[in-house]
């Protein structure tokens, strides 16, 4: 990379036409280089061993600021007889807790909460208890009339079973096939969306094909591989800034440039993450403000055939470029180059939308950890809505969202899949659904969706969606417009309940 690339990139990151991982901007002047988002981890033996080497590696990530993702399909079932030492084995499920108790006590990078992606294959069998074990209304608090999913939507830091870690069951080509001869999709994959749609838990991992061994995911699920201890090297462009498909080449010819330059400059937490780079050289170069470019142009949130145009240039320039840039440094190319992060803080730096998501709200309550105790809100006018509302004269009430989106799940699957065709890794992207037991989401719904997914899976890579008020902590809820302008800037502190008053008789403070 010559003077005059380095210069023109440094504008494109100015612009906010293509903004590097969040871990590249943590880090930027501090003596370590601890530039990726992610590490992905596996289960290579069904051993004591192994046990005991998954809690350092994920220890070792977790401490460089860095996520984790870890597949337990190898260890066996809960129950099956121990040869060596006798006894029966636990089961995954016990070490995704082990697992999750570490990220509970690494704050990553002494910075933010850890973030940790468990998976496990749907043939395992565990499967049909891993399915349940974030249930956490199945989970009565004793002397109480209140359940653990209760507390843990009063205050969010309650410590319930896997709550640092987002889970999904892989499903391979075995299901695919059954499910093409048949067109039953199964019992497990159907107790899974009814989860998902219930608790927004598990989530999906399809694997099939020549993919078939990248069970592998990172926290956030957009890179994928089949190798233990690869790690995820992240940026995105910002296609809401990029003017002309021109220039769209020439900020990925520099972006993938820049990340290749970071597989040689990272620092990373231990030496087989070294070889597994080397061999390996993973790109996560992704898309932001896809929906802002979609409503600029007027359209509606569907892959259009301009868009098509973008996508194939995002394709072939990444490729392309990537091979060449390596070529001519004399390293590996990558095996893969493309990953669609959700982009949560570098898209609000960016002022844009989200990975390919849709516009959340034009306007919602934002809460947060302050101080890493105190929870407050403040009222929000999305800043993509706001630019749109005020520099082109946009209705608020016409500009569509992910909550009015909520009532057409297919488009949004549609959309996603129609975008996987570019992607040759995964793409970070949940559907916002409505609340369980409302009209548009319950028992009723179940089937309808399950066949609607499953006619999608073979083109997707990986599913979740989010039921509104599923989870406590939840950081943004939709308000109308008119209040958010009200209240806007200003910050509120919100009352956390002590357990003596959840407890209440009987509890666990006495009585």
């Amino acid at each position: 990379m010559n003077l005059g690339d380095m210069q023109q990139l440094i504008k494109y990151i100015e612009e906010m036409k293509f903004l590097p991982g969040g871990r590249y901007l943590y880090y930027a002047g501090r003596n370590k280089k601890f530039y990726n988002n992610c590490y992905l981890l596996k289960a290579e033996e069904d051993t004591r061993e192994d046990w005991a080497n998954l809690s350092w590696k994920s220890e070792s990530a977790l401490m460089t600021g860095g996520g984790i993702g870890v597949d337990y399909s190898i260890y066996r079932g809960e129950g099956s007889p121990l040869g060596d030492t006798g006894g029966v084995a636990s089961g995954p499920i016990p070490k995704m807790e082990m697992t999750n108790e570490i990220g509970r006590r690494v704050m990553q990078g002494g910075s933010r909460r850890s973030a940790i992606y468990a998976s496990l294959s749907a043939e395992h069998p565990d499967a049909e208890k891993f399915l349940f074990v974030k249930d956490w209304e199945r989970y009565p608090v004793p002397g109480t009339n209140l359940t653990l999913a209760d507390l843990k939507k009063r205050d969010f830091n309650w410590h319930c079973p896997l709550d640092m870690t987002n889970i999904s069951l892989n499903y391979g080509d075995n299901w695919l096939h059954h499910y093409e001869s048949t067109g039953d999709y199964g019992h497990i994959f159907r107790t899974n969306v009814r989860q998902a749609l219930k608790s927004a838990e598990p989530g999906f991992s399809f694997n099939f094909g020549e993919k078939a061994n990248e069970t592998l995911r990172n926290a956030c699920t957009e890179v994928t591989s089949a190798d233990d201890s690869d790690v995820c090297n992240l940026g995105s462009l910002n296609v809401g800034r990029i003017e002309s498909l021109d220039e769209l080449r020439d900020v990925i010819r520099l972006a993938v440039m820049f990340l290749i330059c970071g597989t040689l400059r990272a620092q990373l937490p231990y030496e087989k993450v070294y070889k597994v780079r080397e061999k390996n050289r993973r790109l996560g170069l992704g898309l932001m403000g896809v929906h802002e470019w979609l409503i600029k142009k007027g359209y509606r949130y569907e892959v259009t055939p301009e868009l098509h145009d973008w996508l194939a240039v995002y394709e072939s320039e990444s490729d392309r470029v990537s091979a060449r840039f390596s070529d001519h440094l004399g390293i590996s190319r990558p095996v893969a180059v493309r990953a669609i992060a959700p982009t949560g803080t570098i898209g609000i730096l960016a002022g844009t939308t989200t990975g390919i998501e849709p516009l959340f709200a034009v306007a919602y309550q934002r809460r947060y950890l302050k101080n890493g105790t105190e929870w407050h809100y403040q009222y929000v006018v999305d800043g993509t809505a706001k630019e749109l509302i005020q520099r082109y004269g946009a209705n608020p009430d016409n500009i569509e969202s992910a909550v009015d989106l909520a009532a057409d799940y297919e488009r949004r699957i549609k959309f996603q899949a129609d975008i996987q065709d570019y992607v040759d890794m995964s793409i970070s992207s949940t559907i916002n659904l409505p609340q369980w037991g409302s009209d548009l989401n319950n028992e009723d719904k179940v089937d309808d969706f399950a066949t609607t997914l499953a006619r999608y899976a073979k083109r997707l890579r990986g599913f979740t969606c989010y039921p509104d008020g599923a989870r406590g902590g939840q950081p943004l809820t939709p308000i109308p417009y008119e209040e958010a302008i009200r209240y806007e800037g200003e910050e509120f502190a919100e009352q956390v309940h002590d357990i003596c008053e959840i407890g209440g008789k009987g509890g666990t403070c006495g009585s």
